[in-house]
């Protein structure tokens, strides 16, 4: 998935940061619950790729969130 705007893709690198830390989890124990690599979570975190839809929305229901407050969309 392509987060066109940079503000969201900044803060959806921001965002799951944010929300993995609150959930006390390290980038690998976040992967494996998410059944991918902790070096796309690290991506993730640093901006460097973004992830798929539905990725997108496993990791939304994961930390029970909408999509729109995870990419940081001001509703």
């Amino acid at each position: 998935m392509v987060l066109h705007n940079k503000y969201m893709k900044n803060n959806f690198s921001k965002n799951i940061k944010e929300y993995r830390l609150s959930a006390s989890l390290t980038q690998g124990e976040l992967a494996d619950r998410l059944k991918t690599t902790q070096r796309k979570v690290s991506y993730w975190e640093s901006g460097k790729i973004e992830p798929d839809l539905d990725t997108l929305i496993a990791i939304a229901e994961f930390f029970d969130v909408s999509i729109d407050e995870l990419v940081g969309r001001p509703i």
